[in-house]
């Protein structure tokens, strides 16, 4: 009831708070017999780490991955799987300042109203450091889905504040602390060197994909596929907005247009990302979700006090000035659970169905 668990196949519940000993995971339902290590799983998490660079917060954590339990002589047993995360490098005296006020685009006003206290440090279980855990235990879909079905994924920036970012390749992605698709980013850098030194922040678009997803995947009612990426996408912290496919772009598109045509080669076009009917096609899945400009800034802002009064808030401490920069590995991560637990489900249910027909090619 509490909403902290992802996932019912392969169910991941999240713990720990942004300035506690230590955050992780517990995930439940991991088949057994992969060959699993504290090494396939710190690769996407250094990718997300904080202070890899001068655009994002300086907290400089090494975000190193225990496996306390459910994997034996190298191999996962099929039992519960916890991974932890130590935090190492967290400055509570930061938000000594904000303990009786409510910063404006947080959830300081929200937790207090519900759970009648809250944690200011770093925004307690609100903190983007939760995503952490997110993405150890979605390198471990990942790696079971590469193993059993050669699914892969991938994602990056496609827009940056008010800049939009035309893709090049999927090459430059790694080199880059933008994930930007280019080989060139000084307008980006220097875009968020001002941004950095007015004291303010932005937002950002990203892509995500998954290719190589089996056919068949996601139910036909209220379990889609694509619905469940969106509630999956909507739960990072920051995002605002996704879309599958074409998504609002399909809007404007004619019905002679939209629908991706069948050809004995394959699909001729994917406005749909890969879904149809709530079931995928087989083709990438395709997402792109909107991130709102980071809450945490130091210009003053309006807010009221404990006692409901006027006050100005100015937030402290270190601080991305543009979440969507780190976004990236989050988003392929939840990607990965969402895909997991409906490969998963489709095994159970389906795992012996024959089709009538072969499937076609993702791509014509």
């Amino acid at each position: 009831m509490s909403g902290n668990t992802f996932g019912t196949l392969f169910a991941v519940t999240n713990f720990g708070e942004s300035h506690g000993p230590a955050i992780g995971c517990v995930i439940d339902g991991c088949p057994p017999g992969m060959a699993l290590s504290e090494a396939d799983i710190q690769g996407d998490l250094d990718r997300r780490r904080p202070g890899t660079s001068r655009h994002v917060t300086q907290r400089n954590e090494p975000d190193a991955v225990e496996i306390l339990s459910g994997v034996y002589e190298g191999k996962t047993t099929g039992t519960p799987i916890c991974l932890l995360i130590k935090n190492t490098d967290q400055r509570s005296k930061d938000y000594g300042d904000i303990l009786n006020t409510f910063r404006p685009g947080h959830a300081d006003y929200t937790y207090l109203q519900k759970y009648g206290i809250r944690d200011p440090r770093g925004g307690g279980r609100a903190s983007a450091r939760l995503t952490a855990p997110m993405v150890a235990a979605g390198a471990v879909a990942k790696k079971w889905l590469l193993e059993k079905y050669g699914t892969t994924f991938r994602g990056c920036m496609t827009q940056i504040g008010d800049m939009p970012i035309a893709f090049e390749s999927w090459e430059h992605v790694p080199h880059n602390p933008f994930f930007a698709p280019v080989a060139d980013v000084s307008k980006l850098e220097t875009y968020m060197d001002e941004l950095r030194k007015a004291g303010d922040s932005c937002g950002a678009r990203i892509r995500v994909t998954a290719s190589g997803v089996p056919v068949g995947l996601g139910e036909p009612l209220f379990d889609k596929l694509d619905a469940d990426i969106a509630f999956a996408m909507m739960g990072i912290n920051a995002v605002k907005g996704v879309e599958i496919g074409a998504g609002f772009a399909s809007v404007t598109q004619r019905g002679t247009t939209h629908g991706d045509s069948l050809s004995p080669q394959g699909f001729k076009s994917n406005n749909s990302g890969g879904v149809l009917g709530g079931i995928s096609t087989g083709q990438d899945l395709e997402v792109s979700i909107a991130i709102k400009p980071t809450s945490s800034i130091v210009t003053p802002r309006e807010s009221i006090d404990m006692a409901g009064q006027p006050t100005s808030v100015v937030t402290k401490g270190r601080h991305d000035p543009c979440v969507g920069i780190r976004a990236t590995p989050i988003a392929e991560a939840m990607l990965a659970l969402v895909v997991m637990e409906h490969a998963l489900r489709h095994r159970a249910q389906c795992g012996d169905v024959v089709s009538p027909m072969q499937a076609i090619k993702a791509s014509a």
